[in-house]
């Protein structure tokens, strides 16, 4: 009960926030401008196309997980990997980074794998995409740099936002002496019960970690990684064609306004809202200053692209939660049998 009521407070918190980002982004907005947007000027062909390639993102995501899983000695089925990916996406939409700890719960409950060891495969995971994340910023800051320096000079609030968290150390002290004193204590409590568990867990989570090491075909994991990353790419960037005033923009005005909303959705609110067409929309408003209406224009482009995301994952990831326990019908009755 108190972890359900702690839940639904973090869930309020995240909404209440993801809430006012969307209205201050979306304040004096003509509704009726934008549904005629909607109607009239979107090729949602390209739209569909981009979803396409996020269908792609998520069942090659899924294959990359499942060589990690299976160089712990474990082979769960594709579908199972496949539909817990998907409701970790829908997860995220309710809590931020809650979807990891789903997927995990989920594969760790059908296929009887160490909950402890899936988490140490998502942490690597993360710190492969961030990773990617930077060689991509990379290329739009050495392609792109005064566009970015641009957009934080007529953004100074980012600014500031971002370089206090960077120079933040106060997490980082704490850690370490955490890491420090059970260093120094480990001799004197370690074959107490607890100093036992803790140590296991810690043990079972740098397996699932170090799960890279074991892989039968690394060039084909490497792949995977690169060619996630270039489907999240293409999403943005297919989008620019479904809008006349896009449509003419570079590919790499693609990448750079990619890596941007990559940015916004690191945020910790659900599935970027706000945050995501904040960093989007001022970014467009960068590349095309002379066009007119341009700001209500990218406001347009920043909720189709968003929004139709969006849609995917909510109705992929109710269909999975719903699919997951259909799929397993027969291995839940002989586990009980």
């Amino acid at each position: 009960m108190k972890k359900n009521l702690i839940n639904i407070i973090k869930f309020l918190i995240f909404f209440s926030i993801s809430s006012f980002l969307f209205w201050y982004v979306y304040r004096g907005q003509n509704t009726t401008e934008i549904l005629f947007t909607l109607k009239n000027e979107v090729n949602y062909y390209w739209i569909f196309l981009s979803l396409f390639c996020g269908l792609l993102s998520h069942i090659s995501r899924t294959i990359r997980w499942n060589m990690l899983i299976e160089s712990l000695g474990k082979k769960p089925r594709t579908i199972n990997t496949f539909l817990a990916v998907m409701v970790g996406y829908f997860a995220n939409l309710a809590l931020p980074r809650m979807g990891e700890i789903s997927r995990c719960g989920l594969i760790s409950k059908y296929e009887n794998i160490s909950f402890t060891k899936l988490v140490g495969t998502v942490v690597l995971e993360r710190v492969l995409d961030i990773m990617m994340l930077i060689v991509f910023l990379l290329i739009a800051l050495s392609t792109q740099f005064s566009v970015i320096s641009h957009f934080f000079s007529n953004n100074p609030e980012v600014s500031t936002k971002l370089s206090k968290i960077f120079a933040s150390t106060n997490t980082l002290y704490v850690v370490a002496t955490i890491l420090i004193a059970i260093w120094f204590l480990r001799k004197k409590f370690k074959n107490t019960s607890i100093f036992i568990k803790i140590d296991q867990t810690i043990s079972n989570f740098m397996a699932g970690f170090r799960a890279i090491k074991a892989l039968d075909h690394k060039i084909y994991f490497i792949l995977h990684t690169v060619f996630i990353w270039i489907m999240y790419y293409l999403m943005t960037y297919i989008c620019f064609f479904s809008f006349g005033f896009t449509s003419n923009l570079p590919a790499i005005a693609g990448l750079t306004v990619f890596v941007m909303g990559a940015f916004g959705m690191v945020a910790p609110v659900q599935g970027g809202i706000g945050a995501w067409h904040f960093m989007v929309i001022g970014t467009l408003l960068v590349y095309l200053p002379e066009v007119s209406n341009i700001e209500n224009m990218s406001k347009s482009f920043a909720l189709v692209v968003h929004g139709s995301q969006t849609a995917m994952i909510i109705i992929l990831g109710s269909l999975s939660v719903i699919a997951l326990p259909i799929a397993n019908r027969k291995q839940t009755k002989l586990t009980k049998a």
